[in-house]
């Protein structure tokens, strides 16, 4: 057994697949809806069966799926089989790499592709094709193979892969130290009154929707960490703008979250509410128009652009480029040639 594998410590040999405390601002609520907000591809079947076997465990003791969670509840799903992202197998999947040599390589990720497997996506991710392809990649602090950093599924783009111990510690040290360059492109709705700015505000996980990150400030801003997000306006096209994001931290769903923020939902972001008409008028083709950019672009519009760091052996400084890709040009196009035509 795997040292690093989490279970239960006590005779049972369960293992732990999810634990949550709940927030002190919570109002009494069945734990199988509780839970349905906080395990990504649950359903609510799949939560009462997992009760009923009596793996859910509030406090340390199993609960039925009648219980109503209570403020600072520490609920603990285990089951009697490892988490399967911890099951790691090799698969034959083509990846675009766009650069390699013994120490790293930069992949150009398709939307689509999950990063490493986790709750609901156990195969067909970026991991699995790396392991098949490398032989003794280091783990990161997360105990993840080669992964220096990483970017949301449907999120497109650059990112680099280290090969060996020594590429792994110095290009993490880069990300933590803030001197690698990540720019993203992102299609945000509404116009953003600024040509260029900075977010500041720390991000942690949402106290009611653990799929959603959010910004905490003030009394609260410790629940969060420091990220900052500098943004400038590409291209305005009416109801929506195109904006490079510069990322000076790499919090999970940072732009996501920064852009909601200040306003400015990224365009067809399920997650946080973008797949929604925010901006424009109640007109019916205007709702047919947008409708038809959500099926050409059927993600949230998000691009790793640029990514630059220093080599980890030559110590020269490398930038890639990747172009913005068919769906999210094609969007934009869309958006182009609509604005040009409205008096907006």
């Amino acid at each position: 057994m795997d040292e690093n594998t989490p279970k239960l410590p006590d005779e049972n040999n369960l293992y732990e697949h999810h634990a949550f405390t709940v927030d002190k601002g919570q109002t009494p609520l069945r734990i199988d809806k509780y839970l349905m907000n906080f395990v990504e591809n649950a359903t609510r079947n799949k939560i009462q069966a997992a009760a009923k076997d009596g793996s859910i465990f509030v406090n340390d003791v199993a609960v039925k799926a009648n219980y109503k969670v209570k403020p600072f509840d520490k609920i603990r799903v285990l089951l009697a089989h490892p988490p399967f992202e911890n099951l790691l197998v090799g698969e034959d999947i083509d990846i675009d790499v766009v650069y390699e040599d013994d120490d790293l390589l930069v992949v150009n990720k398709e939307a689509g592709i999950v990063v490493h497997p986790g709750h609901g996506n156990y195969s067909g991710t970026l991991i699995n094709a790396l392991i098949h392809r490398f032989d003794n990649l280091p783990n990161n602090s997360s105990e993840r193979p080669g992964l220096v950093h990483r970017i949301d599924k449907d999120t497109s783009g650059l990112l680099v892969v280290a090969k060996t111990e020594q590429a792994m510690a110095y290009l993490s040290a880069q990300f933590a130290n803030k001197t690698s360059e990540r720019e993203y492109i992102a299609l945000v709705w509404g116009n953003i009154e600024e040509e260029e700015g900075t977010i500041e505000g720390n991000i942690g996980r949402h106290p009611k929707n653990r799929l959603q990150n959010t910004v905490f400030f003030d009394e609260d801003e410790d629940k969060g960490k420091p990220a900052v997000t500098h943004y400038k306006v590409l291209e305005r096209l009416g109801y929506v703008t195109l904006v490079s994001c510069k990322l000076e931290t790499g919090r999970t769903h940072q732009i996501r979250v920064h852009m909601k923020h200040i306003g400015h939902t990224l365009f067809n972001d399920e997650r946080y509410g973008g797949e929604k008409v925010l901006k424009g008028t109640t007109f019916t083709k205007y709702k047919q128009f947008v409708d038809n950019c959500f099926k050409v672009l059927p993600r949230q519009a998000l691009h790793a652009k640029t990514l630059g760091f220093e080599h980890p052996t030559t110590g020269k400084f490398m930038q890639f480029e990747s172009p913005i890709p068919d769906d999210m040009q094609q969007c934009i196009e869309k958006w182009r040639s609509y604005s040009k035509h409205q008096d907006i």
